[in-house]
Parts: C-alpha cells; structure tokens; sequence
C-alpha cells in the first residue's frame, strides 16, 4: 500500500515501486486534476465543495468542474463515495457515470453510510438490515467533520473489499493527523491546537466548530480570494478574540467588523500572535491557530507553519 498525493509525497516518487497488486491511496488537487487525461480510480473520493484556489480557477464553476473531473474517466464498474449533505454533491452523484457511494452526517441513508446519533451505520441498501461501524466516542478525533472523513474512507475501503471488522479496528487506533485540530500543549490552564492544515474559510470552520471551551483564533495568510463571511459568521460566540497576521489580516478584519466582531488584534508575526494570545488567554481557554488562510507569503508550506506554531508554544511552557 502506498499514501500518496497532495499530502507531501509525490506520486512520482513512488511509481516506479508499484505493481499490479499495489493499493495506492492518493489525495489529488484540483490542481493536478487540471492536466488529467487518463486518470482511472478504482475508487474516487469528494468530500465537499466549498471556495477554495479561486485566484488560479477564478470561478466557483470552474473550480467545481475541476473537482469533479476526478470521474471523468471511471465507468460503471467504478465507485465515487459523495457526502450527501453537499447540494452540489448531491446533484452530481445523480447523474454520475460510476457507482455512487453516499455518506451523511444529518439523516438516515437507505443505502450508503451515517451518523446516527454518536453511532455511524452502513447500509448496502439491499433490504438487509443497517450494520454498525462504530461510535464515534472511540475514536480519537473530533468534530463531525472528522466523523464525515470517517465515513469516506469507510466508503473507500468497503469499495476495495476491506472487512468490516478490520476497518472497525483501525478506527480505533487512528490517531489525528499533523497540523489537522492537533493537540500541541496545556500552559496554565489553556489548551493550544494546531490546526495550519485549515487553509480555507470552510477548513477553518470545521477547526472552530470542534472546540468545546472559549477560543482565541489565529488566522490569516496568503490571500487566495475566498470569502470569510460564513467563517465569521460561524463563530457563534465560541471565538473570544481574532488574532490576524499576514497578506489577509486586514481583509479578515474588515469582515469581521461588518459582522458586528470587533475583538480583533492584527500582528506582524506568527510568534507576536501567540504571545498575545499566551499573555491574555485565561484558564480554560483554547488557543486556536486556524488560518483560513495558505502560508505562502510568510512560510514555505503549511506543515513548516504549524512545525513553528508547536515549537513556539512548547517553548513558553
């Protein structure tokens, strides 16, 4: 089995070490699904639709043609797992060339996966009954998107032929990923995470729905031309204080005002942004680095901007 894509290793570099019964799992940008030509997943994958690169796409009709190409070549035989509650989604799968594989965090699904309460279930949708996957108080991961991410990647093991029992104990074991709502530290009664991963307003969204105490929120970053309307408008008297560096900061400070959110501080730095926060923050609260935003600008990558976040905040305790 290879990991392989848009996550830091190159598909090409590893290539040349697969065979015939090689399992690649690839996560693919909607840049590099631009010059696909012969592209054929067993099984494909697409999360959601929210804005995101539109300063390459330039528009919402382009970039989700771009995402949606991922099946441009799979046929019937093939499978794309789609999350139900994405309308445009929803829309897709309808007319879809391949076998499609729903997921839904907000109803029952005849066939497909769901969360059920604290309960994700499987239904093949042959008239069997619904089969339990697992509660998701056993996993180690928060937020209901995560337990959306879970459900895809149920959907793409059960598509390869994966046994339920052994995509049920995996799940158990999986630890958060890097940079995605990583728990870094506790000082002084506040809780910091590192969440460099939430590159646009929806990822950043998901970050701070996640949080269950009073958030200090680091954001800003290369301008991409998203909005950040629904990503103030999410806040939902969760965010104590927006803490804003980068090419995005006024932007993001503009809108919040518009919202009627004025508890904003703008910094020069990743580093004076957690020292505002360290110096202010009170015992139980968390201390939130959710961008909203990509690092170009002021960092290579967002996995160096979440390396220095964690290696600051380790260095205050």
């Amino acid at each position: 089995v290879k990991v392989v894509g848009n996550i830091g290793i190159p598909y090409t570099s590893v290539a040349a070490e697969t065979a015939e019964e090689t399992v690649t799992v690839a996560e693919i940008s909607s840049f590099q699904l631009e010059t696909t030509h012969a592209f054929r997943p067993q099984v494909s994958a697409i999360l959601n639709i929210t804005p995101d690169h539109l300063d390459r796409h330039h528009t919402m009709e382009c970039y989700i043609q771009t995402k949606e190409s991922i099946t441009k070549m799979q046929g019937p035989d093939e499978v794309c797992v789609l999350n139900y509650e994405d309308e445009v989604l929803r829309g897709f799968g309808a007319q879809a060339q391949t076998k499609v594989l729903y997921f839904s965090s907000r109803r029952t699904l005849a066939s497909g996966l769901y969360l059920d309460g604290t309960k994700i279930w499987y239904a093949a949708g042959d008239g069997a009954a619904p089969v339990p996957v697992i509660d998701v108080g056993e996993l180690n991961i928060l937020g209901v998107h995560n337990y959306e991410n879970v459900m895809a990647a149920v959907g793409i093991a059960l598509s390869v032929g994966v046994p339920m029992e052994k995509i049920t104990e995996v799940l158990r074991r999986f630890q958060a990923v890097e940079h995605r709502i990583e728990y870094v530290t506790e000082i002084r009664g506040v809780r910091y995470y590192n969440d460099s991963k939430g590159t646009n307003p929806d990822a950043a969204i998901k970050g701070i729905s996640a949080m269950d105490r009073p958030t200090w929120l680091i954001g800003g970053g290369y301008d991409k031309q998203a909005g950040y309307d629904e990503g103030i408008e999410s806040f939902d008297g969760k965010v104590k204080k927006l803490v804003l560096i980068g090419q995005t900061r006024e932007t993001i400070a503009a809108c919040a005002r518009a919202h009627g959110f004025f508890d904003c501080v703008l910094c020069d730095s990743l580093e004076e942004a957690v020292d505002v926060c360290y110096e202010n923050a009170a015992a139980g609260d968390a201390v939130l680095l959710s961008p909203a935003c990509a690092s170009w600008g002021m960092f290579p990558n967002y996995e160096e901007r979440g390396r220095i976040f964690k290696e600051y905040v380790r260095g205050l305790e």
